[in-house]
């Protein structure tokens, strides 16, 4: 059994999210206050690199709940989003919001985007549909998972996990039977130039489950013909490979939440209570 060796937090990127990090050094209209290992972050930043949405990252320790952070963050939570071309700057919180911000930019900009088009709202109905699931409960069973100690309760939770992602598996076949390959519906699309809201809302979590999972719960993903082909396509795509780190900074980072520490985070402690994630 491993024991805790009292790794702490990363707070700079590594391997290609540094190299990411180092061209968006410069002013912007916009700056995303990030920390380098949560995957609420990534999920924006993906979006970011995909959308074209020229922008600023910033990185911040939100443990430390700097001034700056707070600002444009009340809870101190990452990621934050600073809108430095109003007077005085105005700014959002909250990981989905931003995402159907910069998502909307980016429609009337450079014209790309993560969802199916306006004129299919059944489409649309069904995207959101999956990335509520992913939201209630691929990530909260993620941490759930995670930060088991009982070697019973981790078996349960493992099973746990392994469900909610075979849940969302059934609900993208959904959207495939339905709709018929629409554009953005994030799974099974074979132009790997394609990336879709759920793509990046639970890519995150299942890419830190190849890593963290796997090293401190033995975890493996599921496989399956469509579903290896989905996941290669998110993490070997461009732009969400270009906001991922070297693999030790992750296990640095979440060792804390592998061996459940005293108020790791607010999203640990949120897990431990049975509370909703903040």
């Amino acid at each position: 059994m491993q024991a805790d060796s009292g790794k702490r937090y990363r707070n700079e990127c590594t391997g290609n999210a540094l190299n990411t990090v180092k061209m968006h050094a410069k002013e912007q209209d916009l700056t995303l206050f990030g920390s380098c290992f949560c995957p609420f972050v990534q999920r924006v930043w993906a979006s970011f690199e995909y959308l074209e949405i020229p922008y600023k990252y910033y990185e911040v320790d939100p443990y430390k709940k700097p001034k700056d952070l707070l600002e444009v963050s009340p809870k101190g939570l990452v990621p934050g989003l600073k809108l430095n071309n109003f007077n005085p700057p105005k700014a959002l919180n909250e990981s989905t919001v931003i995402l159907e911000y910069i998502n909307d930019l980016a429609v009337n900009s450079t014209g790309r985007s993560l969802l199916p088009p306006a004129t299919n709202p059944y489409a649309l109905a069904l995207v959101r549909l999956q990335c509520d699931h992913v939201n209630r409960s691929l990530i909260p069973s993620f941490y759930r998972y995670l930060q088991a100690q009982d070697q019973d309760v981790q078996i349960n939770a493992g099973k746990e996990f392994h469900e909610s992602i075979e849940s969302l598996i059934e609900l993208l076949e959904r959207s495939e039977n339905e709709v018929a390959l629409a554009v953005g519906l994030g799974l099974w699309i074979t132009k790997n130039e394609d990336l879709g809201l759920v793509d990046v809302m639970a890519g995150p979590w299942l890419y830190r489950a190849t890593i963290v999972l796997k090293h401190y719960r033995g975890f493996e993903l599921p496989h399956g013909e469509k579903f290896d082909r989905w996941v290669n396509k998110v993490f070997y795509h461009p732009n969400f490979k270009s906001t991922c780190n070297t693999d030790d900074l992750y296990l640095d980072s979440y060792e804390r939440y592998a061996f459940n520490r005293p108020n790791t985070s607010q999203v640990a402690n949120a897990v431990n209570s049975g509370r909703g994630l903040p």
